[in-house]
């Protein structure tokens, strides 16, 4: 603190950085106490440590004002203006005001009046009851290792492990302080979450993937952004303008900006179809083109329509100020819940029941790639990521993949599939393939993991 405090005094920060480094501490804290049920102690030393270089100096010496009544975190970072509040809703979770917003406006914070199914006693997956199956020592061990902070990645920091095998639990372990109820930001496995949306609402005949999103923003004649479609944004092949690969969308995520406001104002860079770019911008665009679709049903439709008849009771999709869901990074889901998204894939588009919440193809078309590709040795699909032999996985291996080690692979010839959560910081980020090519070799004696 006091090193922080002699560094903002010799050079203070300039506004926008402080501004965005007190929304990241709003957002994290809000979420953490409010949707995850975790302690402010908790949450810094997660979701506040070994974060962005630019924000971490910055975020130790702001305060944070928790109203447990109220539901919101007030961080202060600037004598003239108010703070940035963080304030959370039942079932979407925390959004943030903009920057410089009265803290009256969390009133205006939209809001969703469903009740949640009470699952839990229901039979795994749709509940928790009769989950698990007999696994081997063989694979315990290789679970184990991955909490160990090194095997996978040197300085790994693994919350939980879980490993399906025909749909069964056969494997799952958590840290100390975690179980199978507690929460954590998805990051960048919500663009399979999206991509999971579009495929529900393309079933009910909502959309199709070559439909155009027609965003008001677009409308001018002549405006080359009209043509973008849900498939070309799904694929990260939109062409706009980001700052960087894999762009970070701080206006969004930490400054209380709305999804139409700084991303569906994004310029053209380069004709949409003729690159690949991995970016929140497509994936945000592409949520927001379900939104437009779907109308005044879009708030409800993530829970109506996917999470709970999946059993996802725990899964928390945040939105912004404005009630546009951000699914490129901020949903908050157990473990459990990710494994029951990755087992709709694996049952080919089927909730428990054997219901088909996704069309016939929905699965191939996600996982097959299409049109220009990142560099090897992955590829990427439609919202997915995809593996195979020149990572030591099978062939037709694809994953849901975030930030600081989140992942949710699916093999499907070994009906095979492995969750993990974690906190990785950059120092050492978990080899997931590697981990993955374990527990198929504990799972199928006999084969060698490279």
């Amino acid at each position: 603190m006091l090193l922080t405090a002699l560094l903002l005094a010799a050079a203070p920060p300039a506004p926008r950085p402080l501004a965005l480094a007190a929304g990241y501490k709003a957002a994290f804290l809000c979420s953490d106490i409010f949707d995850a049920g975790r302690t402010e102690r908790q949450a810094t030393a997660d979701d506040l440590t070994g974060i962005y270089k630019d924000y971490q100096p910055l975020i130790t010496g702001l305060p944070a004002t928790i109203d447990r009544q109220a539901r919101t975190v007030s961080v202060a970072f600037n004598a003239t203006l108010p703070p940035r509040i963080a304030a959370w809703r039942p079932l979407l979770g925390c959004a943030q005001l903009p920057v410089g917003a009265d803290p009256t406006a969390v009133a205006v914070l939209p809001r969703l009046d469903l009740t949640p199914p009470d699952l839990d006693a229901k039979p795994w997956p749709l509940g928790d009851a009769n989950a698990t199956a007999r696994g081997s020592a063989a694979l315990d061990a290789v679970v184990a290792a991955a909490f160990d902070h090194a095997s996978y990645g040197k300085g790994s920091e693994t919350t939980a492990v879980i490993v399906l095998r025909e749909g069964r639990i056969v494997a799952e372990r958590y840290r100390a302080d975690w179980d199978m109820h507690t929460s954590q930001r998805t990051w960048s496995v919500a663009k399979s979450l999206t991509a999971t949306l579009v495929g529900r609402a393309a079933a009910l005949g909502r959309l199709s993937p070559g439909d155009r999103i027609a965003a008001p923003e677009w409308a001018a004649p002549g405006d080359p952004r009209a043509g973008l479609t849900f498939d070309t944004l799904l694929r990260m092949h939109s062409g706009l303008w980001t700052d960087g690969p894999g762009n970070r969308t701080d206006a969004v995520y930490l400054g209380g900006a709305t999804v139409p406001q700084d991303i569906a104002t994004r310029p053209p860079e380069a004709a949409p179809g003729s690159r690949y770019r991995y970016a929140n911008v497509d994936i945000l665009l592409a949520a927001y083109g379900v939104r437009l679709r779907l109308g005044d049903d879009a708030l409800a439709f993530p829970f109506r329509e996917l999470l709970w008849p999946l059993g996802m009771t725990r899964t928390t999709p945040e939105t912004d100020w404005q009630g546009n869901f951000i699914l490129s990074s901020q949903v908050w889901m157990t473990a459990r819940d990710l494994a029951r998204l990755a087992l709709l894939y694996e049952r080919s588009g089927t909730a428990p029941g054997g219901a088909r919440l996704l069309p016939e193809d929905w699965v191939r078309y996600v996982s097959m790639p299409s049109g220009p590709q990142p560099d090897a040795p992955r590829g990427y699909g439609a919202g997915f990521w995809l593996h195979g032999p020149a990572e030591g996985v099978p062939a037709g291996a694809y994953a849901m993949e975030g930030n600081r080690g989140q992942y949710a692979v699916i093999v499907p010839t070994a009906q095979l599939v492995v969750v993990r959560r974690g906190f990785d910081s950059g120092e050492g980020p978990f080899d997931a393939m590697k981990f993955t090519a374990d527990v198929l070799a504990a799972v199928t004696p006999g084969r060698r993991t490279r």
